[in-house]
């Protein structure tokens, strides 16, 4: 079997398969070969599990496209640099200026050849420009990627592994949650496509929700399960990922739900009204959204929020809400004169602010009342 060392050149960029199938088991193998070739840049993208085994310091530069739990303290010192870019335009950067001459990543095998299993999103770029699959074999992961099978001459198997996809357990729902999903299901109307983000509040809606919906979203988590077992579920879902138990990873396994992130981060897609719910760590009284930073602490990447945000305001009957509790884990209020950390999405492209007290139409607002009505929601508390 051919080893990585055979693959990392001097200088060249390193991409790792991210999400709940990050291939850990050659991470120490990796920063090894890195290491010995000297000035390798590695790419990271939304990296959920433990990095044990990789010596950030074996390498020359260490980029990430997406903090997540397991970067934000690495990111914070500087050992690792966040890239602030959208999902749906990961896709253009990986083909382009970051452009990676070996790919890192789990596939499953098929009579056909090999696919990639929990996560697709960036992935098939960095193949499409010519990446060098080092390819670590995962049976026990969902079989799930909906594209064609990864171009053999490309694809270069250097382990196998046994180990499950991350667990991500489902959220505690607190009652503020149940009350904001309870305002935001009224809000979506039968045959819906829709997209909700990871979390309380996507946990929350999909719980509350009594009619049938489409799914179309950045990742799929256990509450698309529910929703089908309900009956509520139109067709098959679409998604860039898969984040949450065996629950969803045995429901999802071997059904082609997974397609690239510039294809489910799409405003292109029109196929039914489109109602996007996401949530902020902080919203300010324009309706600008921070999800990336609280205080001077990386806790997320942008992600696709701003890719659903605006492609749902700007569909006909389409709806772009976020849903957010007045009060963060830390006891702070959510509404702010002004955002402390970055613009993640623009005040025009959100529709409808809803927090456990109401819900703020903003549709057709001017500015003034706009502020006034965000505002609101806050004071009724």
């Amino acid at each position: 079997m051919p080893a990585l060392a055979d693959l990392v050149r001097p200088g060249t960029t390193v991409a790792l398969g991210d999400g709940v199938g990050l291939p850990a088991s050659v991470l120490p193998e990796l920063s090894e070969a890195a290491a010995g070739a000297g000035g390798v840049r590695l790419l990271l993208g939304w990296t959920l599990g433990a990095l044990d085994g990789l010596d950030v310091a074996a390498f020359g530069r260490v980029l990430t496209t997406m903090s997540g739990f397991a970067l934000r303290a690495l990111v914070d010192q500087g050992a690792v640099g966040y890239i602030p870019a959208r999902m749906g335009a990961l896709p253009a950067l990986v083909r382009d200026v970051l452009r990676p001459a070996v790919l890192v990543a789990s596939v499953v095998s098929g009579r056909d050849g090999h696919r990639f299993g929990s996560e697709v999103g960036w992935l098939r770029a960095a193949v499409e420009a010519g990446a060098v699959v080092a390819a670590v074999e995962r049976p026990e992961l969902p079989a799930c990627d909906a594209g064609p099978p990864l171009p053999p001459e490309q694809v270069v198997v250097v382990g196998a592994s046994d180990a499950p996809p991350i667990d991500v357990p489902a959220p505690v729902v607190s009652d503020a949650h149940r009350a904001i999903g309870e305002r935001v299901a009224a809000l979506v109307p039968a045959g819906a496509r829709l997209q909700f983000g990871p979390g309380t509040i996507g946990a929350a809606t999909c719980a509350a929700l009594d009619r049938p919906v489409r799914v179309a979203s950045g990742l799929l988590a256990d509450p698309v399960v529910d929703l089908a077992r309900r009956g509520l579920l139109i067709g098959r879902p679409s998604a860039a990922y898969l984040a949450g138990t065996d629950v969803l990873y045995r429901w999802a396994d071997g059904q082609p739900i997974l397609l690239p992130c510039d294809v489910t981060h799409s405003p292109a897609r029109r196929d039914g009204p489109f109602v996007a719910v996401n949530t902020a760590l902080e919203v300010d009284v324009d309706g600008q959204v921070n999800v990336e930073t609280a205080g001077r602490s990386t806790i997320g990447g942008i992600g696709g929020h701003p890719d659903f945000a605006f492609a749902a305001a700007g569909q006909p009957g389409g709806l772009s809400i976020i849903a957010v509790p007045t009060t963060s884990r830390g006891g702070r209020p959510t509404l702010v004169e002004r955002l402390e950390g970055p613009v993640t999405t623009p005040g025009h492209d959100v529709d409808v602010v809803v927090t456990e007290h109401g819900a703020a139409d903003l549709r057709g607002l001017d500015r003034l009342q706009r502020r006034r009505a965000i505002s609101r929601l806050w004071k009724e508390g």
